[in-house]
């Protein structure tokens, strides 16, 4: 009796409706899981092609600049160097006049966009708060008027500034190539987008303790804002270290000339061959690469926490 009901259970129509559906679910979530391997495959295929693409000119001035400049023109090209010809970097650091000029030109770019980053971090944050935080008439106003200036192009102002830092006698100056970029809209437009997601709680309960407001700027505000400040660091320093158009104007003698200045003088000297060119360029990039290790953990992630510190 016993074995005739289990018969019947096992050939029930309500059993074989379960099975199927199992067996349904199982391709479903065996075929999900091909195609999301697929897809996988797909996106690591792009970024690794991507990420060649965007690598290859670095890994070819770095390799370029420890070749003899025969060995960089020959074809196929050899992306490891059979060893590494430090004579390039000599030309590159002595000059084909011996003037050594290049050591102070880095000087004249560390000490420019290190300034220019400085006051346009601290401008920028200053400004941002203000503006995201307080409450005054006409703040929208002066918020589009702010970020009106970026639809205007350099070239259309560069005339102005430059006659502008004639009369003040900052011409072939660190005051002349650091003033006009004191304070950036694009930072203060960035901080203050920044500033408007932070707790408005975590500020009062500061003033009900008895913080004053610039004691609340810079004990909270500033603190649980590096990975806002970190991007505009880099950002503002890699603009001003890549800057070539407002030096040309401003810097009259060799020792007050920057980076780009020189390659582009470098460059077009008879005696300068591909590998010293490769080693000048990679020079130069070294500083931005130090910085973008330095400051990368603070913005790649893309989390904010806002926590409060004491003292």
């Amino acid at each position: 009796m016993a074995a005739v009901q289990n018969v019947q259970i096992r050939g029930s129509p309500l059993l074989k409706r379960d099975l199927a559906v199992a067996k349904y679910r199982k391709r479903t979530k065996k075929w999900i899981s091909t195609q999301s391997l697929i897809i996988d495959i797909f996106i690591w295929a792009f970024l690794i092609i991507a990420a060649a693409y965007i690598l290859a000119p670095f890994v070819f001035m770095f390799t370029a600049s420890a070749m003899p400049a025969g060995d960089i023109t020959k074809m196929p090209y050899r992306w490891i160097p059979k060893g590494f010809y430090w004579q390039n970097y000599w030309q590159g650091i002595r000059g084909n006049d011996g003037s050594f000029i290049y050591l102070r030109n880095i000087l004249n770019s560390l000490i420019v966009a290190s300034a220019v980053t400085a006051t346009t971090v601290f401008l920028s944050a200053l400004a941002g708060f203000g503006l995201a935080k307080y409450q005054f008439k006409g703040r929208h106003l002066v918020f589009m008027m702010i970020l009106a200036t970026l639809m205007i192009p350099f070239e259309v102002i560069m005339i102005p500034l430059y006659l502008i830092i004639m009369k003040l006698g900052f011409q072939d100056s660190y005051l002349g190539l650091i003033t006009p970029f004191l304070v950036s809209a694009f930072g203060i437009f960035l901080m203050r987008q920044y500033f408007l997601s932070f707790p408005d709680a975590m500020l009062d309960a500061a003033r009900i303790d008895g913080a004053s407001e610039p004691m609340i700027f810079r004990k909270i505000i500033l603190p649980n804002s590096i990975p806002a400040i970190a991007t505009l660091a880099i950002l503002t320093f890699k603009s001003q270290w890549d800057n070539l158009l407002w030096p040309l104007l401003v810097a009259q003698t060799e020792e007050m000339k920057t980076i780009p200045l020189y390659i582009v003088r470098f460059t077009a000297e008879k005696h300068t061959d591909e590998g010293a060119m490769m080693a000048v360029a990679a020079i130069a990039s070294i500083p931005i690469l130090i910085l973008f290790l330095i400051l990368s953990k603070y913005f790649i992630g893309g989390a904010v926490v806002f926590t409060g510190k004491k003292g």
